[in-house]
């Protein structure tokens, strides 16, 4: 699920900074001249980690919120693409001018490899928070991709695309909704190249029959190895996906994610969607573990930020809101369109754990939908000051995303607690502050994550706005 913080300005944009789940800081601000922000993309980017921490912490008890285990798109399965989508808007705001290729190629590399520690360490698991009072992780089962990882790697090909095709990008005097597209084609050929990639290798890699031994201390399994029988290619079920393929190949399978969404398909679960124990004769491969930001998912995870791209190409080139909303709204309905019509007709499921074309399209489109109606409400009818808690959480996203999202605030507090681990603050306040109250554990939970987690770290960003403190990348 993550972005950081951009100085969004459309008239000063050459000191603009990249949009990645997290946010950013400015130590030398009072050095800068002042500049306008596009509100409605920090107020988009303060949602989707608002969306983040929601079905994070409360989709266990509301599952229909939560990812959907396998075919399907729930809210959670919307927060990866929207973060990958204002990714790719904000980079043609931040190198609207780019006076030195090689500055802005270091720039950059920079922040990619900065995403790429801070996903290790938040995800890798040397992190136990919020739950375990523990770091550290074995090497031989350290998790190497996540959802830092993911947006890194999408950040780095699609800005250094925009970077080495600026020159070949005449100035449109008039720019048309056409033109647009005309003068950034080098992105949609790079995109296309991708897509053809993705396709070819997710229906022509033949998965051959593949063994793995379960690690879970707390499974009447473990140390026992399970053979899973696949021989086919072009599958797009849970065990005999090229996807899962490449990452076992690739990461090597004890690097991937040992709970993933699939364990809830009901093939697995005895409650399904809910998480609980598995069937009696569940197949072997509920018990595997699997990578839902593998390398092919993530290969094909760049195109929603080429596709916020060029969003972002439309901002900066078309100038009136009449235009820059007609242009958005139709290639939104079309992208949400083609991706539903690709689902229910069979052609190609929704599916986030594969990444597949259709699942780009309905999410793409829902963010178009998303952010125009935001930018409507937000910039053409100023109602800012409606929407000022999820700004102050976009301004300091990546903040927000490591203390509350990844859990390591929680965890500190969890770290002082009285006779007993389970007796800490956090606890105290669900118990008696929501779920006694409530005298519901589901209402409680739900609660609490939106008034004592989101509303909370709403108001510790805006305190750290006032302040002008912003975690920087």
């Amino acid at each position: 699920m993550s972005e950081m913080k951009g100085e969004h300005n459309l008239n000063n944009v050459s000191e603009a900074t990249e949009d990645v789940p997290v946010s950013v800081s400015v130590s030398d601000k009072e050095h800068r001249p002042k500049t306008k922000r596009v509100a409605s993309l920090d107020i988009f980017r303060g949602l989707t980690v608002s969306l983040m921490i929601l079905v994070d912490d409360a989709g266990g008890e509301w599952p229909m919120i939560g990812h959907a285990p396998w075919n399907g798109c729930n809210l959670a399965d919307f927060v990866m693409p929207f973060f990958l989508f204002i990714v790719g808007m904000t980079i043609p705001i931040a190198f609207k001018r780019i006076p030195n290729k090689l500055v802005a190629v270091k720039k950059v590399l920079v922040r990619t490899i900065k995403l790429l520690f801070w996903g290790l360490l938040l995800q890798g698991g040397f992190s136990h928070a919020p739950d375990k009072l523990t770091y550290g992780v074995d090497i031989k089962h350290i998790r190497w991709c996540g959802i830092l990882q993911r947006i890194a790697l999408a950040y780095l090909v699609v800005a250094l695309v925009e970077i080495f095709s600026k020159s070949s990008a005449p100035n449109d005097a008039e720019p048309t909704h056409l033109s647009v597209f005309k003068l950034y084609y080098w992105h949609w050929l790079v995109g296309a190249c991708i897509l053809t990639l993705y396709m070819a290798l997710l229906y022509g890699i033949y998965v051959p029959d593949w063994q793995f031994t379960v690690h879970d201390p707390e499974s009447v399994y473990n140390g026992t190895t399970f053979t899973v029988t696949c021989g086919v290619k072009g599958k797009l079920d849970p065990p005999c996906n090229a996807v899962g393929y490449i990452d076992r190949e690739v990461l090597g399978i004890n690097h991937m994610y040992k709970r993933p969404a699939l364990r809830r398909t009901q093939a697995c679960t005895e409650r399904p969607p809910y998480e609980g124990p598995f069937k009696e004769n569940a197949p072997a491969w509920c018990y595997a573990p699997s990578e839902p930001e593998g390398i092919l998912s993530s290969i094909s995870a760049i195109l929603s930020t080429i596709i916020g791209l060029h969003f972002g190409h439309v901002l900066i080139h078309l100038q009136d809101h009449s235009s820059r909303l007609k242009h958005w709204l139709l290639m939104g309905l079309a992208l949400l369109t083609s991706g539903i019509i690709l689902h229910f007709t069979h052609a190609i499921p929704l599916n986030k754990q594969l990444y597949t074309l259709s699942y780009v399209c309905v999410t793409s489109g829902a963010a178009a939908l998303v952010f125009s109606a935001i930018y409507i409400m937000v910039d053409i009818w100023s109602l800012k000051l409606l929407f000022m808690p999820l700004k102050w959480i976009g301004m300091n996203a990546m903040f927000v995303y490591v203390m509350a999202a990844a859990g390591i605030f929680a965890g500190f507090i969890n770290g002082w607690y009285y006779d007993d681990p389970q007796n800490t603050l956090v606890y105290w306040i669900q118990k008696h502050v929501f779920i006694k109250v409530w005298h519901s554990k589901r209402v409680g939970i739900l609660l609490y994550v939106i008034f004592a987690e989101i509303l909370f770290w709403a108001v510790v960003s805006g305190i750290l706005h006032r302040l002008g403190i912003y975690w920087k990348l």
